[in-house]
């Protein structure tokens, strides 16, 4: 079987290398999304970067990437399957990925769209300049902050304010499970309090917005691509108008003056969560980064 080991910080920069190299991938293939989230596993093969998951009770292979011998890489993904006794589910396939496995391996595989892990990708200077009709709404929100707010403060994340940005985001947490106690919360901090613990290691950057000493809202993310940067987190309170669009529209304005070689925003997926659909629609996205997987045909039996 194949040497999958949970990532390791040591292995973020032999890891980036190969993710910058590659095409535009899912949100999924971020070091920080591999090191904060579930039981994500990682093997470097072959000159490239193979993965084993689970996903919702199932075992599953998100697409290997680099630029090694990948067609290797997929017949050693088949081998460990069978030697694990588990069906084949390859997962996180782009359209190009989809046409490689099938050119590869002609009528072996059945394929889905998977329509709830499609990414939101943004062009950085519409969500940092919010400018034309389609926009108007936000413009509005984010004016309605400012005017509420008119001291209002943009700092970014650092050992001075961590632990007020905690104390706000723990709050957060607390409020959303006690109101839905069967929803995906619990992961979800256990993920982001490990991004506070690991914030220098994983090379993460964020931002914060305050009035008055109080945070408002929060927003971190890191790069994963030459030209995109990732939103991991977004956190506001409910009770402040347009503190959402307000800390998007700013993290945007600051990360465009970082980095200009950066167009694209990811705003990762929306899980097929109705509400949070609409809410990543309305930003209009530039365009999104479909999804698929592929099953192995000869021990597909539903899933």
């Amino acid at each position: 079987m194949l040497d999958f080991q949970r990532p390791q910080l040591s292995q973020k920069e032999e890891y980036d290398r190969i993710l910058f190299a590659c095409p535009p991938r899912g949100c999924e293939y971020s070091f920080a999304n591999l090191y904060l989230w579930g039981m994500q596993q990682l093997v470097f093969t072959r000159g490239c970067a193979a993965f084993f998951s689970h996903f919702n009770g199932r075992s599953v292979y998100p697409y290997p990437i680099g630029p090694g011998d990948r067609r290797g890489v997929i017949e050693d993904i088949l081998l460990d399957a069978r030697q694990r006794g588990i069906p084949c589910r390859i997962v996180s396939m782009t359209d190009a990925d989809r046409a490689e496995l099938e050119a590869w391996f002609p009528d072996r595989f059945l394929f889905r769209t998977d329509r709830d892990s499609f990414d939101y990708v943004y062009a950085m200077d519409d969500l940092a300049d919010l400018k034309g009709r389609r926009f108007q709404k936000k413009r509005n929100h984010v004016n309605r902050f400012r005017a509420e707010h008119p001291n209002f403060e943009f700092q970014t994340l650092d050992c001075a304010n961590m632990g007020l940005v905690q104390h706000m985001v723990n709050d957060w947490y607390r409020n959303r499970i006690r109101e839905d106690s069967a929803g995906d919360y619990m992961l979800e901090n256990i993920a982001m309090s490990r991004a506070f613990r690991h914030y220098v290691g994983l090379h993460m950057e964020g931002a914060a917005l305050l009035d008055g000493g109080e945070v408002i809202a929060v927003t971190m993310g890191s790069r994963m691509g030459k030209d995109t940067f990732d939103i991991h987190f977004e956190k506001a309170r409910e009770d402040v108008e347009g503190a959402y669009a307000a800390v998007n529209c700013e993290f945007a304005r600051y990360l465009r003056l970082k980095y200009p070689e950066v167009r694209w925003l990811n705003r990762e997926d929306d899980v097929g969560l109705e509400g949070l659909r609409k809410a990543k629609l309305s930003y209009n996205p530039d365009h999104m980064i479909p999804k698929y997987w592929a099953y192995l045909a000869e021990d597909f039996h539903g899933d």
